[in-house]
């Protein structure tokens, strides 16, 4: 990639743009470049010593082990039950931004609530109520909507927050203001913090608010800078030096992420009133947490969960490849009027996302007879069993359900999500042996349906074994090329491609073949195939072959030549860094691999970003671990979560960003893999976590 391309370019402008303060935080977590340097948080992975305490028995409320043992114990409950009394908390129509408000302190909140006018774009509030007595708000004419839900005084602001995350209250924002009604009156006995709580409280708002002008400013930042994670007042932003007696909670908070802390990359936005995009607070919902997770509150200035959570959100904001900045580090202004993108106005992705498409969620006759009666996916996905300490199995789904794609409103839903979600397509694995077709039935479902949602075709064209893996052991369906011809396969797909809701690329229909090499002379064949759409009026092919190596029966660059490039399938051709076993307590019997996630995604980007070939489109995958096809011999990577998905996923639309719009494709592995865990779909332990971080790359 050269040196002079527009995204280069524009990486320079932003980085030159931006105060000598936040110029080094940028180096450390903005652009591609910084997204793909080596972590140096995955110490299981890498061999960095362990800390002192690592190990040793903890009984703070928020513990990894205690927790562990609570989510083995059923559902847990994730905020206030009494929140549903009046129906769904969804709003059916919300706006980009939402301001969280969280009282305790009524008598402050006229004052708060009428600053919220100088927002120059709708919004909707949320506000948490834990002063024990009736609110009315009156809120400023751009307010859309309100929502007042009661908590107890526990948590301080943090568990009403996490509460309204866990309950997907904000999973439709691209922006959030979080703020509340803070005194700290604690402040005033300590000398060496500077300034009473109320001027603290005032400082903190004058900087997030005081003009429609300067949140204007703010809102323009983080439409001009798809790495601006959060954005507080000044002398806000604290380091490791500020970790007080909460480094050890935070760690254990962050296990449940499987996240490793750098303990000195601490940076932070004190006060818990910033600016961040979404995914920063909608990611928490990860963190499985409930109110048992906090103490009883007593007044307590240090050490404890919601102190730990406070520096958490820092840490993971990073991890998502975001910067913390405050509000003197953001430049002027690169792009007048960017701010009025968040008025409810239609985005473009900044790139073309395609998941994977599995249709194994219906009963088959074939399935029927190798695996028993009424088999699917969902029969290997409730069988999972966990093979370390806190690994989270089974996986299950979360508001879709354990669904059936013989039913059109599933594939509807699916679709909604989705295109929410900034997918512009799926492309469906599509398995055809020998002139057989299996699984078809969803897909040819969907054209006989009009659901208004792209799709292309990707031949799944391995043989189906009973290891799941495709290879040539115990066969029970194969590939036979010599008894029909793979030239014949484009004469069973071709009313696929006649569809106008075909996915295209400039006008040519995109279709991938995941073996090429297992097929003589490939690129005969895929001469044949262009001549015969030419011939049956389809127009021209994009043909793509699926990049899985040599091992796999993929195709190297001499023997691609004549198709129009390849995609990047995830975890195929990418680092398959080990895990340390014994810290991680993992099964005795375990004969498998467990490997890192992180270094993966970055290493994978830092190629992206170093050599993207001009025809390869690359790929990222959600998660992998197929414990619930192969439990004992499972492969699982260790360190996924939401938000090292997002950094992976930001660097790839990055490498693409130089491309004309039409090329900008980057596939995801997958939205419904449900047995191998690479899923967009949301599931129980994540919510929607995983669309939401692409939904954030993609209108970033």
């Amino acid at each position: 990639m050269l040196e002079g391309t527009p995204a280069r370019r524009t990486a320079g402008r932003v980085k030159r743009g931006l105060s000598r303060r936040l110029a080094p935080a940028l180096e450390r977590t903005e652009g591609v470049r910084r997204q793909v340097a080596p972590r140096k948080h995955a110490y299981r992975v890498l061999g960095r010593p362990l800390p002192r305490d690592y190990g040793l028995p903890f009984y703070a409320p928020a513990g990894f082990d205690a927790w562990v043992e609570r989510t083995a114990q059923g559902r847990p409950t994730l905020f206030p039950t009494a929140w549903r009394a009046d129906g769904d908390l969804r709003l059916a129509d919300p706006s980009r931004v939402a301001v969280l408000l969280h009282v305790h302190f009524p008598e402050l909140v006229d004052d708060l609530v009428a600053q919220l006018a100088v927002i120059p774009v709708p919004i909707d509030l949320i506000v948490t109520n834990s002063s024990g007595s009736p609110l009315h708000v009156r809120p400023p004419a751009n307010v859309r909507h309100v929502r007042v839900l009661d908590v107890d005084n526990h948590g301080r602001d943090i568990w009403p927050t996490v509460a309204v995350v866990n309950a997907g209250l904000l999973d439709p924002y691209l922006l959030v203001l979080k703020v509340h009604t803070k005194k700290s009156a604690w402040r005033d006995t300590h000398a060496d913090l500077g300034g009473s709580g109320s001027a603290w409280r005032d400082a903190l708002l004058g900087q997030l608010l005081d003009s429609a002008k300067n949140v204007e400013e703010i809102l323009t930042a983080f439409r001009s800078n798809p790495a601006l994670g959060v954005v507080t007042a000044d002398g806000s932003v604290l380091g490791p030096e500020f970790w007080g007696d909460n480094e050890r909670n935070t760690r254990e908070l962050a296990r449940r992420l499987e996240v490793d802390l750098d303990d000195e990359a601490l940076r932070f936005a004190a006060g818990s009133m910033y600016w961040c995009r979404g995914i920063v607070l909608q990611g928490l919902r990860s963190l499985g947490m409930t109110d048992l997770d906090f103490e009883p509150e007593a007044g307590q200035v240090n050490a404890t969960t919601a102190h730990a959570v406070e520096r958490l959100i820092g840490v993971l904001t990073s991890e998502a490849g975001l910067v913390t900045a405050e509000r003197s580090e953001l430049p002027d202004p690169a792009i007048d009027g960017a701010w009025e993108q968040f008025d409810g106005r239609s985005l473009r992705p900044r790139a073309r996302f395609v998941p994977f498409y599995l249709p194994q969620f219906h009963p088959t006759a074939e399935n029927d007879a190798w695996w028993g009666h009424g088999f699917t996916e969902w029969t290997n996905v409730t069988s999972a069993r966990p093979v370390y300490h806190g690994h989270h199995q089974p996986r299950l789904p979360g508001e879709l359900g354990f669904y059936d794609l013989r039913m059109d409103e599933v594939r509807e839903q699916q679709a909604g999500l989705a295109s929410w979600g900034g997918v512009e397509g799926f492309m469906y694995y599509y398995y055809w042996f020998a002139g057989k077709r299996l699984l078809s039935r969803p897909v040819e479902a969907l054209l006989a349906s009009d659901l208004d949602f792209p799709f292309c075709l990707m031949w799944a064209n391995e043989n189906w074994t009973r290891s799941w893996d495709g290879n040539s052991r115990d066969v029970l369906l194969g590939q036979d090329y010599y008894r029909v011809p793979p030239e014949q396969f484009i004469d069973d797909v071709a009313e696929f491609l006649a569809d106008p809701r075909y996915l295209t690329v400039d006008g040519r229909k995109v279709l991938a073949v995941y073996r090429p090499g297992q097929m003589q002379n490939f690129a005969a064949v895929a001469k044949n195939w262009r001549a015969e759409a030419r011939r049956r009026g389809l127009g021209e092919l994009f043909l793509l072959h699926v990049d899985v190596g040599h091992a796999m029966q993929g195709l190297d660059r001499e023997a691609a030549r004549g198709l129009d490039g390849s995609l990047g399938f995830a975890p195929h051709n990418m680092l398959w860094a080990g895990a340390e076993h014994a810290t991680l307590g993992v099964h005795g019997k375990f004969g498998g691999n467990v490997l890192s996630y992180p270094a993966m995604a970055d290493d994978a980007a830092r190629r992206a970003w170093e050599d993207l070939a001009p025809d390869h489109y690359p790929g990222a995958i959600v998660r992998f671990d197929n414990t619930a096809r192969r439990q004992l011999k499972s492969d699982v990577w260790y360190g996924s979560n939401p938000y090292v998905f997002r950094r992976w996923v930001a660097a790839l639309a990055t490498a693409v960003a130089d491309r004309d719009p039409e090329q900008r494709l980057v596939f995801i592995n997958a939205w419904n893999e449900w047995a191998e865990a690479a899923v967009l779909e949301p599931d129980d332990r994540n919510g929607a976590g995983y669309l939401l971080a692409l939904r954030d790359v993609a209108f970033s």
